[in-house]
Parts: structure tokens; C-alpha cells; sequence
């Protein structure tokens, strides 16, 4: 049976690495029409290559979230090659931990600018073209750090999800019948995500809690779960964590 997946247009952001590159690869298998947006060019540059080369269809250009004209471009990219968008996949994240006491306003502000200022601009680009077509597909990278804080030091990052949980189900209420929104929530699962703190005591526990960490293909084949449904059924929220995982 052919997938439903086959030939929908899905732009994917933070997808040079992790989550992103993993979901761009299976959906590619799957038939999707990929496009890659992320600020490390070179790295996306070779995943759309093998892409190609594996006879699956990608593009790609750089983009960094936080500037509004970055995401749009991408949104627009996709539109010039392949004359529709299908799905957004907000992936592009970073998760500093920190306790609050150490005052890192720089990565708080980095937070909010990536975790959340980020999807806010995609949803901006990508709603219009949605509403137009009268179809469309909303998926946004949440974090079991959105349903219970990651503590200690995660408060500001928890906060980001939380945050990012409420604009998931709230856009879900305000849109019709056309448009699909989902968040997924993962726990441990391996990327760069725990690379990205720099507070010494925190970087330490922030890694032996990875220890534990499921690979970021099983988060690519719930994302494909959830854009592979009919149209009239929306899966509106996945928490994915390994089995081992208590938080």
C-alpha cells in the first residue's frame, strides 16, 4: 500500500543534525519532498546530496530561526520548487541548562529567541499558504520538559515548552478543519541537544541522563506516524521517551 507520505512537500528547520536530519532521511524513504532549512550549510548540503543520490527528492538553504526574512525564504523556497507546502516540522532547538541563580540571561534570551520566537515565525510563514491551499500540516518539537520541569537547571528550557505546548493546542483550537497541528514530546533521545550546555555541573548530569538515550530515528518514525494519518484524523500529541525514563 502506498504511503501517504508520498510526494508531500515537508520543510523541516534544525534539520543539519539530530532530530531534524533523522526525520529528513526517513520521510525521504517515505517518498516526502524535502526542505531543509538550518545554519550549517555544508552539513546540509551533504544530506540533500544523499539524498538525491538514493533517488529521493531535497533541497535545502540556511536559515537561522530567529530572523523572520530566513524562515519565510525557506517557506518561499519550497514554494518556488515544488509549488506547495505540505507539512512544517519546527525542529530547530537549543537546550542551555543552567540553575537559575547563575543569572545566564544570554541563553535565556537564546531560548526564547530559538524555542519559541522560532516556531512563532515559522507558523507566520507557513498559515497563509495552509489557508490558501485549504490543507496543511502544523509539527512542532515539544519536550517531556514541557509536561514536568526538568530540575535542576532546567527551568527556563522547561519554560520554552510549556510555552511552545500551549501555541500548539491553542493554534489547534483557532484553525479549521483543514489544518493539522502536532506536537511531539520526546524525553532522551540522542542529539546535540545535550552538547549545548556550558555550565560545568550541570553539563555533567545534563550527559549521564542521556546515557539512557533512544535513537533520534524512533522520533522520525512518530513525526511519519502523525503526517501519514487521512486527512480527518489529526494526531495532536506523541510523548516519546525511553523506557528507562522515570521524567
Amino acid at each position: 500500500m502506498e504511503s501517504n507520505i508520498k510526494n508531500k512537500v515537508v520543510v523541516i528547520t534544525g534539520a543539519s543534525s539530530g532530530l531534524g536530519e533523522a526525520t529528513a532521511r526517513h520521510l525521504a524513504e517515505q517518498g516526502a519532498m524535502l526542505v531543509l532549512g538550518a545554519r550549517r550549510t555544508n552539513l546540509l548540503e551533504n544530506i540533500v546530496k544523499e539524498i538525491v543520490s538514493n533517488g529521493g527528492s531535497a533541497i535545502y538553504q540556511a536559515v537561522d530561526v530567529t530572523r523572520k526574512t530566513d524562515v519565510q525564504a525557506l517557506i518561499d523556497a519550497a514554494l518556488h520548487t515544488y509549488g506547495k507546502v505540505d507539512v512544517l516540522i519546527n525542529n530547530a532547538g537549543i537546550m542551555p541548562i543552567a540553575p537559575m541563580t547563575e543569572l545566564r540571561t544570554d541563553e535565556w534570551d537564546d531560548m526564547i529567541d530559538i524555542n519559541l520566537r522560532g516556531v512563532l515565525y515559522g507558523i507566520a510563514a507557513v498559515l497563509p499558504v495552509f489557508q490558501k491551499q485549504k490543507s496543511g500540516h502544523i509539527i512542532n518539537l515539544g519536550s517531556v520538559a514541557g509536561i514536568k520541569v526538568f530540575s535542576p537547571g532546567g527551568t527556563v528550557y522547561s519554560g520554552t515548552k510549556f510555552a511552545l505546548r500551549a501555541i500548539s493546542e491553542g493554534l489547534r483550537h483557532e484553525l479549521d478543519a483543514t489544518i493539522r497541528t502536532t506536537i511531539i514530546a520526546p524525553g532522551a533521545v540522542e542529539s546535540e541537544l545535550k552538547h549545548g550546555t556550558s555550565h560545568a555541573e550541570s553539563s555533567v548530569n545534563v550527559k549521564k541522563f542521556y546515557k539512557m538515550a533512544i535513537p533520534a530515528s524512533s522520533v522520525a518514525r512518530a513525526i511519519a506516524f502523525a503526517i501519514e494519518q487521512p486527512a480527518d484524523v489529526d494526531i495532536n500529541e506523541i510523548v516519546i521517551r525511553p523506557t528507562a525514563q522515570e521524567f
